[in-house]
């Protein structure tokens, strides 16, 4: 394939060469579940969901590992704020983020690891760097010696002299260097403890990531993604400690771009993160992945009202000829090869922008195939259009959307009680009621339904808000 992708390590656009002809390995880091998931967290989801489709389109068994963190700093931070167990913190989070995955429509990782399920591969991953004189034991943690990895600051594109302490800890005073990184921390009171031979205690973030990725995608595998935040210190230490190690780890580094309010990075603890749980209310679940996955991977996105109702106008314009088509001629499966313009577009570094620009050209095309009764060339665009929009996970009348027409399972309910006030209208329109007729499409309209009369009879749809 001619994919070419950004790789932060070489900040430049590279040939994507797999490792192994044939297939891809995928590292994403996933969810620290100690709270639920805001729309931040799950445009990297999207994003990386898109490439892994685009890869299975060019031909390649794709491995996706997607991690889980479920313990950190942060998770038993919460536990205590709550005196709740740190394990029901985690599993409670980690729910709402899978249902979250699922509702936008991302296909289910190969793997979805969680850390404290491979500590003894973080124990085997400490001694050869201790072996290798990359990490030292001291007063039951275990650190990695940042000045021993002479490459140490490379993706990140620091030197060493000008970054900061690591922070990781409470005390510096076992540190060789303030800078080195905690690897693995002594046990404390009210904390959860795994044994090993320098004591009791529990892993540092980034060794887990380094031991998960390792396990399933071997010493060496293709990319490894993450939110543009985790590159300095997390996966600066992950290739840090991974190589030092002699794991030839990821070969390209993907990193998408923050989602932001007002001009400021989406989190919990500015308080102006949105759930995704409040967002699938101002939107249905296909119209938010679009809205997340319309941007180039590496572009910031500003979230706003406007632009959403924009993304769901955008959505249900495809929507809306998909459906036409559907009822004027019946489905058509989704064309063998895809159009020349898109498949440019998402080789060039997933250039989704540019690959929906292709997308709507069919829409248009194919609407004005149905006004002038072209259903021949209609179905054609159709085709096309369903191989484009199953690439980018956004295919009306494939799964997940195709059950529910949106993913939500109210609609078949919603669907048949319309069905019955179209009735009604046309019965009385029938009878020349047509004060009747129309104060019943008032009334839909009303509940936010908008009725359109066809020669094939009455379609409804929601209203943009």
């Amino acid at each position: 394939m001619s994919l070419r992708l950004y790789d932060t390590s070489t900040r430049s656009v590279r040939d994507f060469v797999p490792l192994s002809p044939g297939r891809a390995g995928l590292y994403l880091c996933g969810a620290t579940v100690q709270a639920p998931p805001h729309i931040g967290h799950v445009r990297g989801a999207v994003n990386f969901d898109i490439l892994r489709r685009w890869l299975a389109a060019g031909g390649l068994d794709v491995t996706l590992c997607r991690n889980v963190t479920d313990i950190d700093d942060k998770i038993i931070a919460t536990a205590a704020a709550h005196d709740v167990e740190w394990w029901r913190v985690a599993e409670r989070n980690q729910r709402v983020f899978s249902w979250a995955y699922d509702m936008l429509g991302c296909l289910p990782p190969s793997v979805e690891p969680r850390a404290t399920g491979h500590v003894p591969e973080m124990v085997t991953l400490m001694r050869r760097l201790i072996e290798r004189g990359h990490a030292y034991a001291a007063g039951g943690d275990v650190y990695f010696d940042v000045r021993s990895y002479p490459d140490y600051g490379s993706l990140s594109g620091q030197r060493l002299d000008h970054m900061r302490p690591a922070a990781d800890t409470d005390v510096d005073t076992d540190k060789r260097d303030p800078r080195d990184f905690a690897l693995w921390k002594r046990a404390k009171p009210g904390e959860p403890t795994w044994e090993t031979p320098w004591g009791p205690g529990r892993p540092g973030w980034h060794l887990e990531c380094s031991a998960m990725a390792t396990k399933y995608l071997g010493a060496s595998f293709d990319v490894h993604g993450g939110g543009g935040d985790l590159i300095f210190p997390h996966h600066e230490n992950e290739q840090a400690q991974s190589r030092a190690a002699g794991d030839g780890f990821a070969q390209y580094w993907m990193h998408t771009g923050l989602l932001n309010i007002g001009g400021e990075k989406m989190s919990k603890s500015l308080g102006n993160s949105l759930l995704v749980t409040e967002l699938v209310t101002k939107a249905r679940p296909v119209e938010l992945r679009y809205y997340l996955g319309q941007a180039h991977y590496r572009s910031p996105i500003d979230y706003s009202e406007g632009a959403l109702a924009e993304a769901t106008a955008a959505y249900r314009r495809i929507e809306g000829f998909v459906t036409r088509s559907v009822e004027t001629f019946g489905p058509v499966a989704p064309a063998g090869t895809l159009p020349a313009e898109f498949t440019a577009a998402m080789d060039d570094d997933l250039g989704v922008p540019q690959a929906l620009a292709v997308v709507h050209n069919a829409v248009r095309a194919g609407n004005a195939a149905l006004a002038a009764g072209d259903s021949a060339a209609a179905a054609d665009q159709l085709a096309a259009l369903r191989a484009m929009l199953g690439v980018l996970g956004l295919d009306p009348l494939s799964e997940p959307w195709a059950t529910s027409a949106g993913g939500d399972d109210l609609h078949g309910v919603v669907d048949a009680l319309v069905q019955v006030a179209l009735e009604q209208r046309q019965a009385a329109r029938a009878r020349k009621d047509y004060a009747a007729a129309d104060a019943i499409r008032d009334r839909l309209a009303e509940a936010g339904i908008a009725v359109e009369d066809t020669p094939q009879g009455p379609r409804w749809e929601l209203k943009s808000s």
